[in-house]
């Protein structure tokens, strides 16, 4: 078995995708032509999207969607960086929300959360170095 994607429900996919390359530099993978569901090239693990309607079709329980207004869901995605400052400033340029400023943790890695456009976390941080 082999861990191949995180779908993060949105609600503008588009928009999402514009966000994560101007933010953090992902191009663009893949789009359905309805344009409910995208992906990035972002390693070997990819990150995509599906609309909310899309999920709702998909779970018939429904689920919970994102909202700026209240607290993060308990999860996250983690992005390292050798420039963290320069590139945590980027992502809020870019509309990113800081939700924890940086800081360097007692192993020496750097540090620093934020939420994006959905309100998903974030977190930018330096390697661990062994």
């Amino acid at each position: 078995m082999k861990y191949a994607y995180t779908i993060l429900y949105v609600e503008d996919i588009e928009k999402t995708i514009e966000f994560y390359n101007s933010a953090f530099g992902f191009q663009k993978k893949f789009m359905t032509p309805k344009h409910d569901y995208g992906e990035l090239v972002s390693g070997e693990t990819t990150i995509a999207f599906a609309s909310n309607e899309l999920g709702q079709s998909n779970f018939k329980k429904g689920f919970e969607k994102l909202d700026l207004n209240t607290k993060p869901n308990g999860i996250e995605m983690a992005f390292t960086t050798e420039n963290i400052e320069d590139d945590f400033a980027k992502a809020i340029k870019a509309g990113a929300i800081q939700y924890e400023p940086i800081i360097e943790k007692p192993w020496g890695q750097k540090v620093g959360y934020l939420r994006d456009i959905n309100g998903f976390l974030i977190e930018i941080c330096t390697p661990i170095k062994n």
